[in-house]
């Protein structure tokens, strides 16, 4: 298999990763509430990140997903420093899970404290996601100097991915509750990083250059 085969698989697999992970994770936390009770209110609040104590999905995929970041080798140092630090974030999203009602005074891999352990999770997406949408945006769009038509409408599908990364960040963070608004937000962050980088695979025909 050559070099540019393997890094179409990678950067499909990526984007699959990032899109089946909400789904699996929704699934679970159903398949979790069918045999254990969970304190009221808690699916009014519902996240991806409070799944990790329901479901292995979040777990899983996100290591898989954080050990293709890492090892991915990019175009130049920019490409290759912001896929390994999104790599890294999230591992540190897994090792340091949210608080919730779900669980006690002490949580994740080190039995940091939850309220420690949900300020360097909630750090780590952020900066996770930022990361992501800063490589869609300005690093997936960039050419060799030969802008196809195809190049140019795979452009305009990365920054509007990249939009729709930040936008629910800061929807997140803006005192209106909504039901489940946290869990709706980082499923279309999700989502639209798995379009941006199955784009970026190659693999969909009609946004390949001709």
């Amino acid at each position: 298999m050559n070099e540019k085969k393997i890094y179409t698989r990678i950067r499909l697999v990526c984007g699959i990763l990032g899109m089946l992970l909400p789904i699996l994770a929704a699934v679970g936390a159903g398949l979790y509430r069918l045999h254990y009770p969970v304190p009221e209110g808690f699916w009014s609040h519902l996240s991806i990140s409070a799944t990790y104590y329901m479901t292995p999905a979040l777990a899983a995929i996100l290591t898989a997903a954080s050990i293709v970041l890492m090892t991915y080798d990019g175009y130049g140092k920019v490409d290759n420093l912001v896929t390994t630090a999104s790599g890294v974030l999230g591992m540190l999203i897994v090792l340091f899970p949210c608080k919730c009602s779900l669980i006690g005074d002490y949580t994740g891999f080190f039995m940091l404290p939850a309220k420690v352990s949900a300020v360097i999770h909630n750090i780590s997406a952020c900066l996770f996601f930022v990361l992501l949408a800063f490589n869609s945006a300005f690093l997936f769009t960039q050419n060799n100097g030969k802008m196809t038509k195809q190049k140019k409408m795979r452009n305009k599908i990365y920054v509007a991915c990249a939009i729709a990364m930040v936008i629910p960040m800061l929807w997140i963070v803006l005192p209106v509750w909504s039901p489940s608004k946290t869990f709706v937000a980082e499923l279309i962050m999700l989502e639209a990083f798995g379009i941006s980088w199955l784009v970026k695979s190659d693999t969909i025909r009609w946004l390949k250059d001709k």
